[in-house]
């Protein structure tokens, strides 16, 4: 019913920069909610952050001052800007959101993952 496909990710040299995209697409209401998670190999997936649906956002620390999550309401697309980027970024980013579908379902969903390797 609904699809989130990712894009951006790659390799970059660390202090570099990176821009992530999420769009939603189908039986879309309204998005109450998308954000970005992260899983590196042999650790638990993680929140990187969020926005809501009235604009508020929220981060993890390790990223506070570095990454800006953005939204475009029109084109229910999600943005993660990501600068100075470390070794420690490496990771897979999955795409989220919570969303009220035509049906008024209230749903979660995930992207299938975009890689981020931050390596000299």
């Amino acid at each position: 019913q609904v699809q989130l496909v990712e894009s951006g990710g790659g390799l970059v040299q660390p202090g570099g920069s990176l821009r992530l995209s999420c769009a939603a697409s189908g039986s879309i209401f309204s998005i109450n909610l998308m954000g970005w998670y992260r899983q590196a190999p042999g650790k638990q997936r993680e929140l990187v952050a969020r926005i809501i649906s009235g604009g508020s956002t929220s981060y993890a620390d390790s990223v506070k001052g570095r990454f800006t999550i953005s939204r475009d309401s029109a084109k229910n697309t999600v943005y993660l800007q990501m600068n100075d980027l470390k070794p420690e970024d490496t990771a897979v980013y999955f795409c989220n959101a919570y969303i009220t579908l035509l049906s008024r379902r209230f749903e979660e969903y995930w992207g299938q993952g975009t890689q981020v390797t931050v390596s000299s």
